[in-house]
């Protein structure tokens, strides 16, 4: 990791939207080297209720990541996680298709008496961030509730049900992300965003549709993209055409677009530079922002911290005007 080449940025705030999984790797990397500068705008539209509980999934994935308490093997959950209460529910013929372990269940048990009692799910976050030891800032998209669903040749789906109950199996229409119009987004959110001296903005390789899109469709926040001055660069999820986990290539072939970094950068109409991995060298030339060429399959934490600073050092060679081609 050349963490030399992030000096320009160092000391300046940096706003990463972040989906799950792969999204929350990146922003791990981004914390280890920038630390309490870094802010993450995290996901909610996969939120939902199940055996009486507010569920967070990829706040949850974000906090237990940086955290250092995610299972690195399985990818989501906690690491050294028990399924005691699985086991007994399913013998009292409750509901099993998604799983709670038996330490992920004091997340969701707070929050559900958190929410109850008032407390907004931003500051709840922000109370389990600093509690967990996190440096960086881990923020909702919103406090309003907006639900991703999937509409399928079977009929409309929400989201965990498609995502978790039918392994996304069911063939992809349309999504839709509803109450988006109503949400606002948090006061802290867009004060990351309208920051003066902001760095830059990080699209973590999240699903674009499931996980990042969600996001978008807040519209305080994609006003507050559209005003953001700073370079805003998005990493692709694809690598040689498919992701590292997750349905992003299924989706997109459904939806009738090409599985390629050109059609992310296209998505992604707010971005000034797209990342892409070394499989993909020959996409750039179809994409018409500048590119950087890196390996983006995170496999350890030397790789987490070494995109991460790629991340940084082309948004600095962005804001600087060094606008070449490939990078």
């Amino acid at each position: 990791m050349n963490v030399q080449s992030t000096l320009p940025l160092r000391g300046r705030p940096v706003v990463a939207l972040c989906g799950g999984v792969g999204g929350a790797k990146l922003a791990l990397g981004l914390e280890r080297l920038i630390g309490a500068d870094l802010t993450v705008i995290v996901n909610a539209g996969d939120d939902f209720e199940h055996l009486g509980l507010y569920v967070s999934p990829d706040i949850d994935t974000v906090l237990y990541t940086l955290g250092g308490l995610s299972d690195i093997e399985r990818g989501w959950g906690r690491a050294d996680e028990t399924w005691n209460f699985m086991e007994a529910l399913g013998g009292l013929g409750g509901e099993t298709w998604f799983r709670l372990g038996d330490r992920d269940l004091a997340m969701h048990v707070e929050r559900t008496r958190a929410l109850r009692a008032g407390v907004s799910l931003t500051d709840f976050t922000t109370a389990i961030a600093r509690q967990l030891g996190i440096a960086a800032s881990i923020l909702p998209m919103s406090d309003d509730r907006v639900e991703t669903m999937v509409i399928t040749a079977d009929g409309p789906l929400p989201f965990q049900r498609y995502f978790v109950g039918l392994q996304c199996a069911p063939v992809v229409k349309r999504l839709e992300f509803r109450n988006a119009e109503r949400a606002a987004a948090s006061s802290q959110v867009l004060a990351a965003l309208g920051n003066p001296n902001l760095a830059a903005v990080i699209v973590c390789p999240s699903n674009p549709y499931l996980s990042v899109d969600p996001i978008l469709a807040v519209s305080d926040i994609r006003k507050a993209l559209d005003d953001v001055t700073a370079p805003v660069v998005a990493v692709s999820p694809l690598i040689g055409g498919q992701a590292v986990k997750g349905p992003t290539a299924k989706i997109m072939a459904e939806l009738g677009v090409p599985a390629d970094s050109a059609a992310i950068s296209r998505h992604y109409r707010f971005i000034d530079g797209l990342i892409i991995d070394e499989t993909d060298r020959a996409d750039a030339d179809k994409i018409e922002l500048p590119v950087q060429v890196t390996s983006t399959w995170m496999r350890s934490l030397e790789d987490r911290d070494r995109l991460a600073a790629d991340c940084l050092d082309f948004a600095a060679q962005l804001a600087s005007g060094e606008r070449r081609k490939v990078m």
